[in-house]
């Protein structure tokens, strides 16, 4: 099964990746496949705005390099406010999750 990521979560998503390791976009998109064991597929139409739009706000920086296929690509990589960012967001994302279950197991 395959999913489209929740509104509002690919920002926190591509945090995490890039809390990981620096990489291109793509790299970004297939490491949360891969962690997702493929149930999270993101789309390059939405991938690529969240990325502009995490460096806009300061969360990310980019520059410019040379793939492991020898490609000219953007690399990405977090910046301090962009981890700070990531911390806030992920303890709202399990106070989300435990309501949501606490809602579910609900007789």
């Amino acid at each position: 099964m395959q999913t489209d990521v929740l509104q509002g979560t690919l920002d926190m998503l591509v945090l995490k990746a890039l809390s990981l390791e620096s990489t291109h976009g793509w790299g970004i998109a297939q490491h949360i496949g891969r962690l997702s064991r493929d149930v999270l597929v993101i789309n390059q139409g939405s991938l690529y705005p969240a990325l502009q739009r995490l460096e806009r706000k300061g969360l990310i920086s980019a520059r410019w390099g040379e793939s492991e296929n020898n490609r000219k690509a953007k690399f990405y990589a977090l910046t301090a406010a962009g981890r700070r960012h990531l911390g806030d967001e992920a303890a709202d994302w399990q106070r989300f999750v435990a309501a949501v279950q606490m809602v579910m197991a609900s007789a």
